[in-house]
């Protein structure tokens, strides 16, 4: 970043992995720039307050950041508990925000369109890794303008593009047209979206966390509005991955969420299909009709979508990137992290060295950065732009030393050249409803 050291480092997005990106950079006399498309930071988490973290709050918070609220007085949560998705907003990211270094220095309503070296396209080489970056951004008064930066630090998470419902990676035949009936991935149904779902027959599709979450809170909904009707569709043959190791599980508050959706299905709360991978959606007067691949149908008033996210490569257009052909991460990050092979508890940690693309100083961090694979860490992306920002601040030592401390078996380091063994599959710093729902949360 020699070239451009006076220019600001732009942060996409100021979810808790953007923030801490701000954290570092401060503390590294960098200057961040940071956009979040929503109208305040950590917008995709409002979007699932209600929902409460398999993991404690020592692995939610970042190091920097802590450095930053403590020197204002403010006290830590207490480190064992469980913090809610709201939580997680009011008593950390929404003070971190707030305060005046990184306030003064937070877009918000500032929805980046696009990213490329200043001056030219993706086709040209000569200067390239010298040249400034262009973030064009659409902000909140409705004007659209360009600002030069000296490095991006993408972590816009995936929370905004979710996976189609159909088979095959594409939308279901009608699924566009019956956009009006299919809810957010985590609805908030005892609460802010109840009348939506009470009395309903809703269809939740996904074999993953942030469906059995749906699933326990539709049963609670249905003890008060009886007529209301939980449909379960999986496209695997059996529900196993949802219930998980129960009592045995690493993570307490996952394996009783496992727990009660078996319960529940076996008491007949919950009407499971099996083998559904839906093929076509057809959007009748009063309600939805959902084929299966094999010809069976389920008749539905609302579905709710847990089919997991995928990143949005749309705005990285003219940057050249390197980037793994099955999971859409990093190239050197996609055989480590892909979910045919492995769990979160397998993956090494890693930083700035595994997330480099041929654009010199660009690095996708956080959710994003593991592209469509579901097993990303909320410590991982801290331990990310603590690496990355190293990197870009030319501490190549504190760079390349990466470490992670994952519950159970404590810090996992590159240096000691070991994986992180953990009980299959943990997952920290993810809310109950969207473990294996490859979040957005950055």
């Amino acid at each position: 970043m020699e070239s451009a050291k006076s220019l600001p480092v732009a942060v996409i997005g100021a979810g808790p992995v953007g923030l801490a990106a701000a954290a570092h950079l401060l503390e590294r006399g960098l200057e961040p720039l940071v956009f979040e498309a929503g109208p305040a930071a950590a917008a995709a988490i409002e979007q699932w307050r209600h929902i409460r973290l398999f993991s404690p709050w020592r692995f939610n918070l970042d190091a920097a950041a802590v450095r930053l609220l403590e020197a204002t007085g403010w006290q830590s949560p207490r480190p064992t508990a469980l913090p809610y998705g709201g939580e997680l907003i009011d008593n950390y990211l929404a003070p971190l925000a707030s305060l005046p270094q990184i306030a003064q220095r937070l877009q918000t309503g500032a929805r980046v369109v696009a990213v490329t070296r200043q001056g030219m396209d993706k086709t040209h080489i000569k200067d390239r890794g010298t040249a400034p970056f262009t973030v064009r951004v659409k902000h909140a008064d409705g004007e659209t303008r360009d600002h030069i930066v000296a490095a991006v630090i993408d972590a816009s998470g995936t929370w905004s593009n979710r996976n189609p419902l159909g088979t095959s990676g594409l939308p279901a035949l009608g699924e566009d047209a019956a956009a009006g009936r299919i809810s957010a991935p985590l609805p908030d149904v005892t609460g802010r979206d109840r009348a939506t779902f009470a009395g309903r027959r809703v269809l939740v599709v996904g074999a993953g966390h942030s469906a059995a979450s749906t699933l326990i809170n539709l049963a609670e909904l249905a003890k008060e509005e009886p007529n209301t009707r939980i449909l379960w569709a999986v496209r695997g043959p059996s529900a196993e991955k949802v219930y998980g190791g129960g009592d045995a599980d690493g993570l307490p508050a996952r394996g009783q969420l496992g727990s009660r959706v078996r319960r529940l299905v076996d008491a007949g709360k919950i009407e499971l299909h099996t083998s559904f991978g839906i093929s076509a959606l057809k959007n009748l007067d009063s309600h939805l009709s959902v084929k299966a691949v094999d010809g069976r149908t389920l008749e539905a008033d609302v579905i709710v979508p847990c089919t997991g996210f995928r990143p949005d490569l749309e705005i990285l257009r003219e940057l050249r990137l390197n980037l793994d052909p099955a999971v859409e991460a990093p190239m050197e990050l996609g055989p480590l992290i892909d979910p045919e092979f492995h769990s979160c508890g397998t993956v090494p940690p890693h930083g700035a060295q595994l997330l480099a693309h041929p654009d010199k100083d660009f690095y996708i961090v956080g959710m994003k950065s593991y592209g469509r694979a579901p097993t990303f860490l909320l410590a991982t992306g801290y331990e990310q732009v603590r690496s990355v920002v190293a990197a870009l601040a030319g501490d190549r030592e504190a760079a390349d030393t990466v470490q992670l401390e994952l519950p159970e078996t404590g810090v996992c380091s590159t240096d000691a050249g070991t994986s992180c063994d953990v009980p299959e599959p943990v997952l920290v710093g993810f809310p109950t409803g969207l473990a294996h729902g490859r979040s957005g949360i950055n």
